[in-house]
């Protein structure tokens, strides 16, 4: 077995143990293997690091309830970032017991914690992962529970996240009505 084969397996051990299997298997492996469905479809040629940051993107994150932090945007900003550092430090251990050096887990702990959007461009492709795969996987059943009002900033947040070039292949490939098709033309 290889050091990646190692790493995505680990992941995907972790992952089996979320009690949340309303989909028939546990979220987090489930999410995990959408996003590297959703990563080799969009960057085939990805490297060992892009390719454990998108397995790894949710590891354990049942450990992590939103509800443990307060309502709002702070509490909401402050359980994303702490769910950063953990992923980050999750994936890290997982790579070091696969035999991955300091240079690798330190690019996958800033890819996990999203430093470098729109500068560094595999945490940018880490994120134009993250949004197909809500788009593509996550999107219907969030919007059935929020009124338009509130859908139309989701989108528009999502758009604004992703490169150019994954805001126009999503228009190509998702049928997105008017208004959300539009944030992802700006």
């Amino acid at each position: 077995m290889s050091r990646l084969e190692a790493a995505l397996a680990a992941i995907d051990a972790a992952n089996d143990a979320d009690p949340d299997v309303t989909e028939g298997a546990p979220a987090a492996r489930l999410y995990g293997e959408r996003m590297t469905v959703e990563l080799e479809r969009l960057f085939s040629d990805a490297s060992d690091e892009l390719r454990i940051a998108a397995r790894g993107q949710h590891i354990e994150r049942w450990t992590s309830p939103r509800s443990a932090y307060p309502e709002g945007r702070e509490g909401y900003l402050n359980w994303r970032r702490d769910l950063g550092a953990f992923h980050a430090a999750r994936v890290g251990e997982i790579m070091a017991e696969a035999g991955y050096g300091e240079e690798s887990i330190a690019k996958v702990g800033t890819m996990l914690r999203k430093e470098g959007i729109k500068r560094d461009p595999e945490v940018q492709a880490l994120e134009d992962v993250i949004c197909f795969t809500f788009l593509r996987w996550y999107f219907q059943p969030f919007a059935e529970s929020r009124d338009a009002a509130s859908l139309e900033k989701i989108v528009a947040k999502t758009a604004r996240k992703m490169s150019a070039e994954a805001r126009a292949k999503a228009l190509k490939e998702f049928n997105l009505p008017e208004p959300f098709a539009a944030s992802f033309r700006s």
